[in-house]
């Protein structure tokens, strides 16, 4: 991208002065707010959701975690399209369109009489997370950093697991007035998103800067860890993405572990209820496992910026799947702890890696529609597996068969992993003229 030309010296003096804060890491702070937001209201509050639902309505299980499959297969459909518009018109304008949208779904929540309005706000609050929420901030960071790519998004993603930590708070909120709770909380989205709307910036090139801060491209490439790579960055384009083996075994590995997510998500509230504990109780071990995440999740970030992404990924998918085995056999407060701990590791190093990873194989340029096709099947796979838990549940009573299924999946994920290999483009080029 060009830099106007009155903004040229102002920006040579910005590569020049090595004392000044690059903006990159704002962009960051920023990351966290957004993250935090839309990961309380759409990820983290709808297991504690689930049985204030179930307690005001008389809905089932199935019935509610049917609004998980609308919303998936909703967002499995918009995933390529989402990721076509942030690469066309910008991260920053889809942030704005997508909080506003979020709000407006939430403030809706507080009026809901029947299912199918419940079904229909659910759409909407997921449509403004999906066009402004994770996809939309981590292609950000994706533009802004490269030698420092995991640690940056690593703390943009922070955002999720310090959103654990108002799970307890959220849980007593929803089962005191749930309709006064999610119209407050659409308020607080449109409060906390716009300010920082205006703070985002596309890509550095935007204010005349390189990725990291770098002066120069050739001082990025030298300040590149040879662990990582001795190349410069490639750029694919989505078409040559989607052509290369590695696309889709990275796709099969995260899938493997976001349909447990997924159902854990939904589920694990009422899981821990099941087995003896108070709402309450239930909502203090997601804030261990959301305390444990974050140290997690740094140390995830860190190393990966200087050794092999696949190895730790393949790592927190093998303890993500012994995590899920032990909330199947688990039968009170100790196992619900080990659970906890085990699964917040497994959370917390995942979620920087496995985006990251993507970066650093198929570069910048066409990163939010790559990982929007990544999204197609991810999405439609975890829309199925909550409802699938939901059902046996209650027909059998019982989660054990679809969460020991889930454990599986992640364990086989964890050994995909291993094969992972760093796509080149000249023989994606060669594959395509032959």
């Amino acid at each position: 991208m060009e830099v106007p030309e009155n903004n040229q010296s102002e920006s040579l003096e910005q590569r020049q002065d090595p004392k000044q804060f690059f903006y990159g890491w704002y962009l960051v702070a920023v990351g966290v707010f957004l993250l935090s937001i839309s990961s309380l209201g759409v990820f983290r509050g709808m297991s504690p959701l689930m049985p204030v639902l179930q307690k005001n309505f008389g809905w089932t299980r199935t019935q509610i975690s049917l609004s998980s499959l609308l919303t998936r297969v909703e967002g499995a459909a918009l995933g390529p399209i989402e990721g076509f518009l942030i690469d066309r018109i910008g991260a920053r304008k889809m942030v704005l369109i997508g909080f506003s949208i979020m709000a407006v779904g939430f403030v809706l929540f507080s009026f809901i009489q029947n299912l199918w309005q419940f079904y229909a706000v659910f759409i909407l609050i997921n449509l403004g997370n999906g066009i402004g929420g994770w996809l939309a901030v981590v292609t950000i960071l994706n533009s802004w950093f490269r030698r420092k790519r995991t640690i940056a998004m690593a703390g943009a993603m922070s955002g999720i697991l310090i959103a654990g930590i108002f799970v307890p708070p959220y849980t007593i909120a929803l089962n005191h007035g749930f309709r006064v709770t999610v119209f407050v909380f659409g308020l607080i989205i449109l409060a906390v998103a716009l300010p920082c709307v205006k703070i985002i910036k596309n890509n550095p090139e935007e204010l005349g800067l390189l990725p990291d801060g770098a002066e120069t491209e050739s001082d990025l490439d030298k300040s590149t860890p040879s662990k990582i790579s001795q190349d410069q960055e490639v750029e694919f384009t989505v078409g040559q993405a989607l052509k290369t083996r590695v696309f889709w075994i990275l796709t099969v590995a995260h899938v493997s572990s976001t349909i447990s997510l997924a159902t854990l998500s939904i589920h694990l509230m009422a899981r821990l209820q099941d087995i003896g504990l108070s709402s309450t109780t239930a909502s203090y071990i997601e804030l261990v496992s959301s305390v444990v995440a974050l140290p997690s999740l740094f140390v995830a970030g860190w190393l990966g910026d200087k050794v092999s992404k696949k190895y730790l990924v393949a790592l927190f998918l093998f303890l993500q799947g012994i995590s899920t085995i032990v909330l199947t056999v688990a039968n009170g407060l100790p196992l619900a702890l080990l659970f906890a701990v085990f699964y917040g590791i497994a959370f917390g190093g995942r979620i920087p890696l496995m985006t990251a990873i993507r970066g650093d194989y198929f570069g910048r340029k066409a990163f939010a529609s790559i990982m929007g096709w990544s999204m197609l099947p991810n999405g439609i796979l975890m829309a199925i597996a909550p409802v699938w838990a939901a059902w046996m549940f209650d027909t059998y009573g019982s989660y054990t068969v679809p969460f020991l299924s889930y454990a599986v999946i992640n364990l086989a994920g964890a050994l995909i992993m291993l094969v992972v290999k760093k796509p080149k483009l000249t023989h994606v080029i060669q594959h395509h003229n032959s």
